[in-house]
């Protein structure tokens, strides 16, 4: 056997949702960059499941099941409030309630592909609600409804604030959703296809990528590069403190990616994002600051960004709680998610991998009164 550590080029599954060929990003292969210009996320969330792009019909009529499936228990609220609500980390509130929510679904335990495809329907479209609940009930406000006439992007925002976004706002946050919805064989999708792979149901999938998620090594790095750049306070800072940050060889989060070498494909969009955003709110320094820290990294550490780096001024001009950013990378990942499951299900094999033992050998058992 061969032992590579955190599997690092190991091919351990096909798969026909996502690919990353010479730091290109497509899903089903369609570029990342044509994706991200030109669909909504509803449509990618179909091409993600469907394995093509949707025509009017099928685009009307899964925004319609979405839209229909928005709305989230009575007991999902009534759990929150139960909460510890300071000490609760937004991502731990999710990845309970995903759990909850499949106690109230009576149809959880059936594996046929129509029942897996309306609980996907019913995740994808309970998971806005829910991260936005969670945010407005921690701060003593009550949860707003979502509204059937609104996208998915338009109606988070929505549910978030009680306002309805502006168009400029809309467009960055679809691009943010359409950018994170899937990443071929990360560690939260190849959680979510253990799980399942052991037959388990839909909801202990998801449950099991969100665990993954909640690591600062994989979604939780946008969050990680606000409070960098909260630190850092102002562009001209930004020398000094990365300066010191390397001079103590501390992680830079938001740079570099195992996959890529050349650069992550998303990031150009949400930087472009970002300025977008702070000129239409008057606060460009946290793009600026951005900015500045890319050009000393990338000049001495030869890393480019990646997309948790932009995300995290995105979010940041979008009114968004720090500690949201994570469980919005679960609403648009949670496609990504569900494909991946479909497709383990449509093809399945128990994923049982080996380990290289390190440990002592040849032990004779000592009865305890001798040790």
């Amino acid at each position: 056997m061969t032992t590579t550590r955190g599997l690092e080029g190991v091919v351990a599954t096909t798969s026909s949702v996502s690919s990353i060929i010479d730091d290109t990003l497509t899903y089903v292969g369609y570029n990342i960059d044509d994706l991200a210009e030109n669909s909504s996320f509803e449509e990618v969330i179909y091409l993600l499941w469907h394995r093509e792009l949707p025509n009017q019909q099928q685009l009307d009529e899964i925004k319609q099941q979405l839209a229909e499936n928005a709305a989230i228990p009575q007991q999902v609220i009534e759990q929150f409030h139960s909460y510890p609500i300071k000490e609760v980390h937004p991502m731990a509130a999710l990845r309970t309630a995903v759990s909850f929510l499949g106690l109230h679904d009576e149809n959880a335990d059936e594996m046929d592909e129509q029942a897996n495809y309306q609980k996907a329907i019913r995740l994808q479209a309970k998971l806005p609600t829910i991260v936005s609940a969670f945010s407005r009930i921690r701060k003593g406000l009550a949860p707003v409804e979502p509204r059937k006439d609104l996208g998915l992007a338009a109606n988070f925002l929505y549910m978030l604030t009680g306002e309805e976004p502006s168009p400029i706002e809309i467009e960055a946050f679809n691009k943010a959703l359409v950018l994170h919805a899937d990443h071929e064989l990360n560690a939260s999708t190849f959680a979510a296809r253990v799980t399942v792979a052991t037959l388990s149901d839909i909801y202990s999938g998801v449950t099991s990528a969100i665990g993954a998620l909640k690591g600062p090594l994989h979604g939780g790095a946008n969050e990680a590069v606000m409070k960098m750049l909260t630190e850092i306070g102002e562009a001209e800072n930004a020398e000094s403190y990365i300066k010191n940050k390397l001079d103590n060889k501390e992680k830079i989060m938001g740079f570099g990616h195992r996959v890529y070498r050349k650069g992550d494909p998303r990031a150009k969009h949400l930087k472009e994002m970002s300025k977008k955003l702070g000129v239409l709110n008057g606060e460009s320094k946290w793009y600026e600051m951005s900015v500045k820290v890319e050009e000393i990294v990338t000049s001495q550490k030869s890393l480019p960004p990646n997309v948790d780096f932009y995300s995290a001024s995105v979010y940041h001009s979008l009114g968004i709680d720090h500690d949201i950013f994570t469980p919005i990378f679960a609403v648009s990942r949670v496609s990504g998610w569900l494909a991946h499951i479909l497709e383990q299900y449509e093809n399945n094999r128990l994923i049982r991998p080996r380990a290289e033992y390190t440990g002592p050998d040849k032990q004779a058992y000592v009865s305890i009164e001798e040790r």
